[in-house]
């Protein structure tokens, strides 16, 4: 059996803080927000870091009016015998709007730390980039000068659409390569098409996600596609 590890940390929320209208005059929002999230397999950049299992994650991001950001997220993980439990990103960023709001950027540095086991020796660091056009397209590009604590350089290039749809139904779909120096491992494709509902502050996601034969020949069993279901709830 594969054990589930509870792990309660914080979470990488990149949109704009809502606000609230008094009957007679606005009253500032928190600057915080919050997310716990329930996944069937936690799958980053198409292969699962919980050995296929489910995971509970959590975060909390502060935001000032400027644009500026902190916060953190966390989930558990498996790497197999003697690997860490957790996985905690810590990370500092700053958001804005350009030219008349139809382009969004976002630059954010993450600090990946895996906590338990051998964590500490797996730690890295990568700085992100986004431009989302008109709320709905999204583009990233990442870099890391220690990739996976290789120390090599590592790139990540991705896209991603999503289609509103009526009753707060949405369509996403996304594709990513992830670039190496050879020395690390093969060059890469991911992908993953998933529809979503909403309920207020609660949704539910259901997404097919994958990589190519490459990443298959990296992950192994890890990188086959598989159907990932994710629970949500936040503020």
């Amino acid at each position: 059996m594969k054990p589930f590890k509870l792990a309660v940390s914080l979470a990488v929320v990149l949109s704009a803080l809502p606000f609230a209208a008094l009957a007679e005059e606005e009253e500032a929002s928190s600057p915080f927000t919050w997310s716990v999230d329930l996944v069937s397999d936690y799958v980053f950049r198409g292969a699962s870091q919980t050995d296929e299992s489910p995971a509970l994650q959590a975060g909390l991001t502060w935001s000032a009016d400027s644009g500026f950001y902190v916060g953190a997220w966390g989930s558990n993980v498996d790497f197999g015998s003697g690997g860490p439990d957790v996985e905690l990103d810590t990370f500092i960023g700053y958001n804005t709007d350009l030219g008349d709001d139809f382009v969004n950027l976002d630059v954010m540095l993450n600090r990946y730390n895996y906590l338990g086991g051998d964590g500490s020796d797996l730690a890295y660091n990568e700085l992100y980039t986004v431009l989302t056009f008109a709320g709905s397209f999204a583009l990233t590009g990442t870099y890391s000068n220690d990739v996976w604590a290789s120390g090599e350089d590592g790139w990540y290039f991705g896209a991603a659409k999503t289609f509103e749809l009526p009753s707060d139904y949405a369509i996403e779909v996304n594709a990513g390569k992830s670039v190496f120096d050879s020395s690390v491992a093969r060059d890469y494709l991911d992908w993953g098409v998933s529809v979503s509902k909403a309920w207020g502050n609660f949704s539910a996601k259901l997404g097919y996600v994958g990589t190519d034969s490459d990443g298959e020949a990296n992950f192994g069993e890890l990188g086959d596609d598989r159907v990932v279901l994710t629970l949500s709830y936040g503020m």
